[in-house]
């Protein structure tokens, strides 16, 4: 398919569109990079480069400057900038001076998206197409049609290219379009609400700033965070509104994060050195950052009048400070143990990394563990107590039968079976009457025997007791 007298480099709609949408995110870039960011399923970047001169006769892109890198094969190879030109001097000017920085900054964000490369099929030509590069170029297509060529997999990538901001401005004070003074501008800013990650701040280190120079941009981001604006009231009431709360001017402009502190700041070192080089400046920047991401210690006694201690660490006012390499996000993606958080102590995918294992969350899941640990120890001493309650009671029963088992059974009365004396603690009227005790028989029983037994008698029993066989008339 040949190109048209509108388009004479024979680019598609489609391309053109990918070339603005990438370039309308990352201002400066090489039509390898838009490749990689866009369609990298695509056989080179010779697709691009058209897309982009096809845009350039309708004054949307520029082609300024070069940057250098290294190809598949280890040679060094310059290419076009190519700047979007409504951006205005900026990215012009980036794009003259060889934009390094920006060409990183590009490069993260295609180590953060990964997109996936679908296999294309080389569109057939009707006539040769014009010589719009050095000869280091790959040919765009011989005319034939040719099998689709197999693709590498990629890791799972973060987002999309709307997702992605580059140089946004984050007022200190002022406003997003005058902001005062030290307000820091971020590299790249990641919205990804989708993926549980609604803002992420990305600064891209190429090495060329100090360690103190790099860390003061962690003190100007918290300055950001830190600012507070009224939040527009939807009643007409003016006490209402004077009664709101102030809000957090970067939760106006992406929303609440859904967890405590402060949006992340990921710093993503993009120079190749060696191990021992980039331990050094990973440790000099975490060390002169601590104030701002260690967040503050509160401990507790964890009971009244005990001397046991607890706490945990408050990152209301702490900015999580994640690093990366760009070797790491490219390899692995940014969905991998990529990321090491100042503060713990070992690299952890993205989740685990924004996650706050010591604070106040923390705090209460043991405090609710020693409670209820101290509620069963005091169930298990109740029911020991219980116990041993119940052992001295049954101790005591045992010890009751054994001694009333031991005991001489009291007397009894061998006239009628009762007791052979009253109880001491009862008066008896009897015993005053009866004859003397004889060790046999009761005081009622000695009465009876003492009186006489004849038929005489009986009638005088009869008539002076009342006899059961002759009752009173």
């Amino acid at each position: 398919m040949g190109g048209t007298k509108r388009r004479p480099y024979g680019s598609t709609a489609k391309t053109r569109q990918m070339v603005l949408a990438a370039l309308g995110v990352v201002k400066v870039a090489t039509a390898e990079q838009i490749q990689q960011l866009m369609c990298p399923g695509t056989a080179s970047a010779q697709t691009v480069r058209n897309g982009c001169l096809d845009l350039g006769r309708d004054g949307l892109v520029e082609s300024l400057g070069s940057a250098s890198r290294t190809n598949a094969a280890g040679n060094l190879v310059s290419e076009k900038l190519r700047p979007a030109r409504e951006m205005g001097g900026t990215a012009r000017g980036a794009a003259r001076a060889g934009a390094k920085h920006a060409v990183k900054v590009t490069d993260t964000i295609t180590a953060f998206l990964q997109t996936p490369p679908e296999p294309t099929r080389p569109v057939p030509r009707k006539r040769p197409q014009p010589a719009t590069t050095a000869p280091t170029s790959a040919p765009a297509g011989d005319g034939t049609s040719a099998a689709p060529a197999a693709v590498p997999e990629r890791p799972q990538g973060l987002g999309q290219i709307s997702s992605w901001a580059t140089e946004v401005v984050l007022p200190v004070s002022g406003t997003l379009t005058t902001p005062g003074k030290n307000s820091p501008r971020a590299d790249a800013v990641l919205t990804a609400p989708e993926a549980g990650l609604p803002v992420m701040f990305v600064e891209v280190d190429n090495g060329t700033e100090n360690p103190v120079v790099l860390s003061s941009k962690a003190a100007r981001y918290r300055e950001f965070f830190r600012r507070t604006v009224k939040q527009p009231a939807p009643s007409p009431n003016p006490y209402a509104r004077l009664a709101e709360k102030p809000v957090p001017m970067w939760e106006t402009l992406y929303g609440p994060l859904g967890r405590e502190g402060y949006p992340p700041l990921a710093i993503v070192f993009t120079k190749q050195v060696g191990p021992t080089a980039m331990n050094n400046r990973i440790n000099s920047v975490m060390r002169l950052t601590k104030a701002h991401w260690a967040g503050q210690y509160c401990e507790f006694a964890t009971s009244y009048g005990s001397d046991e201690r607890d706490g945990y660490t408050d990152y209301t006012d702490a900015v999580p400070i994640l690093i990366t390499t760009l070797d790491r996000l490219r390899e692995h993606g940014p969905q991998s143990p990529v990321w090491f958080r100042f503060g713990h102590s070992t690299w952890q995918t993205l989740t685990d990394a924004l996650d706050n294992p010591d604070d106040g969350r923390a705090f209460t899941r043991r405090q609710r563990q020693r409670h209820q640990l101290r509620k069963q120890q005091r169930e298990q001493e109740e029911q020991h107590r219980e116990r041993e309650r119940q052992e001295a009671r049954e101790r005591w029963a045992a010890h009751e039968a054994a001694a009333e088992a031991a005991r001489d059974p009291d007397p009894v009365c061998q006239e009628c079976h009762g007791p052979l004396e009253s109880s001491p603690f009862e008066y008896d009227p009897r015993e005053e009457d009866a004859p003397p005790a004889d060790g046999a028989h009761c005081a009622g029983c000695r009465i009876q025997l003492a009186e006489p037994t004849g038929r005489f008698g009986r009638v005088i029993r009869r008539l002076v007791n009342g006899d059961e066989r002759y009752p009173r008339r």
